[in-house]
């Protein structure tokens, strides 16, 4: 075999591989497919929904103020614009969290405990709800889970809580129409 056909077969070899995972032809098994249990039928995405029209919510009144009060901590109303419970933020995680996929069930589960974990504190350290408590205070508490690295001994949960919540409130604000 001369030179010349030694690098086509090289050639075709080497093209082929990719070709061959496309088709099946791996050694690796195949991707594992959602089964679809829980998820529903796809959306009319021509028809305007409500909250809570495609599932049932989740967040209680007492959990609506945690998440309305956090919001609000995070991205307040400004001279330049409104906050985060101005543009529906509030209703947004609702529906997030309430979800029936793999990833918002992990969220959900995240997130309902953050909040009791919230609420403990403030009874704790001001003998009132979350919800309740002033800004200073609810400012006093999350300075202690703001940023994971520096998460106070023990906080270490409630610090991904918060990392996972501001990213939700930061995603629902920019992804309105006020907050692009």
């Amino acid at each position: 075999m001369g030179r010349r056909t030694s690098l086509k077969w090289m050639l075709s070899a080497a093209s082929a591989l990719p070709l061959m995972q496309l088709t099946g032809c791996s050694s690796e098994p195949p991707p594992r497919l959602p089964s679809g249990v829980g998820y529903g039928t796809d959306p009319d995405l021509l028809k305007v929904y409500g909250p809570g029209s495609i599932w049932p919510l989740t967040l209680s009144a007492p959990q609506r103020r945690i998440a309305t009060a956090l919001c609000d901590l995070i991205v307040p109303a400004d001279a330049d614009g409104p906050g985060a419970v101005a543009v529906g933020v509030v209703d947004f995680i609702n529906e997030w969290v309430s979800a029936p996929y793999p990833q918002q069930a992990a969220d959900r589960e995240l997130i309902l405990a953050g909040f009791d974990w919230l609420d403990a504190q403030a009874e704790e350290r001001f003998s009132r709800s979350f919800g309740g408590a002033s800004v200073p205070e609810r400012s006093a508490i999350c300075d202690d889970i703001c940023y994971l690295p520096r998460a106070r001994e023990g906080f270490e949960r409630a610090a991904q809580f918060f990392a996972r919540y501001r990213d939700l409130t930061i995603g629902g604000f920019c992804t309105s129409p006020q907050g692009r």
